[in-house]
């Protein structure tokens, strides 16, 4: 490798992290996003010294390919989930909070489970359109050749996108500390089996989400009501015998979740699931439960 291309990967190194976060706000999917990003690269190494020579914001041109990708992604998204099974979740983001290379993406508030919840009722284009404007700055002259749009039909894309994603947009994160200790209470009321305690704890919005694509077992469609949830949740929970202790707590897109296993020696037949929560005015308003193997793939299960 020649001394340019070595500096040419460094710098590409040095934007990786914030191509992942864009390319994973755009699709929600981890697969996707790397995919996006390791082609973004091959685009850029493709071209010939000149034509690396006349980017003059490599950032910005990175972006807007990565953007052009994703567009593609979810088009082909959009047609999959027309014979989807159930509920759509975006794929999780765990981390341990340790000086996990992803920190750097979950900690944006846009990746957070109930904000891509939202994104995900968007068209693609719209999608593309308020995520590379709105989140990135990305001009609607450059957004407008990614979706093959004028920019007045590239702003007209973010436009109602906007709209429509502001009729739902979850309030913004609170602090993480508050999120556990609700979290924990909440938790706790499960394990003692308090359905008053539990509804307590609950959203008078609350609802549960899962996502098992067909291929594992979690509620097939949203239920809604904190009366509901109670009762849905402490059912699972007596099935499979009230062990609450094989969920382990970590960071689900930045916010405080569990990843869900049976031991080895237990009885019940329990899906590997990754539980993640959204909180609101001091109580549990969202459960999504991602059970669906095809999108637990990188899902490091086995963090200690």
């Amino acid at each position: 490798m020649t001394a340019a291309e070595q500096t040419l990967a460094a710098t590409f190194t040095g934007h990786r992290s914030h191509l992942v976060g864009v390319a994973y706000r755009l699709t929600g999917s981890v697969a996707d996003a790397e995919d996006a990003v390791q082609e973004a690269w091959l685009r850029l190494t493709g071209l010939d010294e000149g034509a690396r020579a006349g980017i003059r914001d490599l950032r910005a041109w990175l972006t807007t390919v990565v953007g052009r990708i994703c567009l593609d992604r979810l088009r082909s998204a959009a047609v999959r989930r027309e014979r989807y099974v159930g509920q759509w979740l975006p794929e999780p983001l765990v981390t341990s909070g340790a000086d996990d290379p992803l920190d750097a993406v979950v900690r944006d508030d846009g990746v957070r489970m109930a904000a891509l919840v939202v994104l995900d009722r968007l068209t693609p284009e719209q999608r593309v359109a308020l995520v590379l404007h709105d989140a990135f700055g990305v001009p609607f002259a450059e957004i407008g050749e990614v979706l093959g749009v004028t920019v007045d039909t590239a702003r007209q894309h973010a436009s109602r996108g906007r709209r429509a994603a502001a009729a739902a947009e979850p309030p913004p994160r609170v602090a993480l500390e508050e999120q556990r200790e609700v979290l924990e209470r909440f938790l706790a009321a499960l394990a003692a089996g308090d359905v008053n305690a539990v509804i307590g704890l609950l959203h008078p919005d609350a609802v549960v989400v899962g996502d098992g694509g067909g291929k594992a077992r979690t509620v097939l469609n949203v239920v809604g009501g904190r009366e509901k949830v109670a009762r849905l949740l402490l059912g699972l929970l007596r099935k499979y015998g009230g062990h609450l202790s094989w969920g382990r707590p970590v960071l689900v897109n930045g916010d405080p979740g569990l990843l869900i296993t049976a031991p080895p020696d237990a009885d019940a037949d329990l899906d590997p699931h990754v539980a993640a929560f959204a909180v609101r005015d001091g109580l549990v308003v969202g459960v999504y439960d991602i059970a669906n193997p095809d999108k637990l793939r990188h899902v490091p299960f086995d963090l200690g």
